[in-house]
């Protein structure tokens, strides 16, 4: 599997996100620059945590412009793998590749912390690795991690098993505490309808080595690593072409 990371100006953790494949796990992998449309034939594009265009108007807004997004489009809409880590997770929203909306955390304030996540979905190209209901370590970083989407669609990725990764407490239970930013239904992490596209809130690549405090990030790429190449998000997906996604 060939692995891009898409650098936006003000992407912070794409070089986390290269070290992580190339350095840990030994895996292919190359930087895309936001204004070149050509993805280089990866398999799988990442879209880092950081401050793309310095979140001016709102987190993502103006990076889902940027000439490498509508490939990127193309490349999920055709069943190609692609992970939004913190900000990659914004863009997503914002580019309509997954549902709902980003708001302020709660506390308005910044939060930079270590939370617990509990699998919820094993059967996605990012998690196949993971035992059903394994609670993760991993940090996270941000201003506007507040999940938003309307009753309609909660109750759509719940059904549908969509709600990939949920914050909860020590004992693997999600609660108030445990929510670090107000998500609705604890939510950290959400894949598409098609299975291959995910996009989450914590930053796996920072917890992948035990110097790092956890390395429990390695399951997720350990799962999208054996998920081998694009269009392998079959077990959720319904073989429909995917589907832009309406903003909440």
């Amino acid at each position: 599997m060939r692995v891009g990371v898409v650098t936006f100006p003000g992407s912070n953790c794409d070089y986390d996100a290269y070290a992580a494949f190339r350095h840990v796990l030994g895996c292919p992998v190359e930087f895309l620059w936001h204004a070149d449309p050509d993805l280089k034939d990866v398999d799988c594009v990442i879209l880092p945590g950081g401050f793309a265009f310095g979140d001016y108007l709102r987190a993502g807004a103006i990076a889902r412009f940027s000439p490498v997004m509508k490939s990127v489009i193309t490349f999920a809409e055709t069943g190609g793998l692609v992970w939004g880590i913190c900000n990659g997770f914004q863009v997503l929203l914002e580019a309509g590749l997954l549902p709902g909306a980003m708001r302020k955390n709660a506390s308005m304030r910044f939060v930079c912390d270590w939370v617990r996540l509990r699998v919820e979905n094993v059967q996605t190209p990012f998690t196949r690795s993971c035992r059903p209901g394994q609670v993760l370590r991993m940090p996270i970083a941000h201003a506007e991690g507040n999940y938003y989407a309307s009753d309609d669609v909660l109750n759509e990725l719940e059904r549908t098993g969509r709600v990939v990764l949920r914050y909860v407490n020590a004992d693997g239970a999600p609660s108030r505490p445990s929510n670090p930013n107000g998500s609705r239904h604890n939510i950290a992490g959400i894949i598409n309808a098609q299975g291959n596209v995910l996009g989450m809130m914590p930053h796996p690549e920072r917890a992948v080595e035990t110097i790092l405090g956890s390395a429990d990030g390695l399951a997720l790429f350990d799962s999208l690593l054996g998920a081998g190449v694009a269009g392998s998000g079959a077990e959720i997906g319904t073989g429909r072409p995917a589907e832009r996604q309406a903003r909440v």
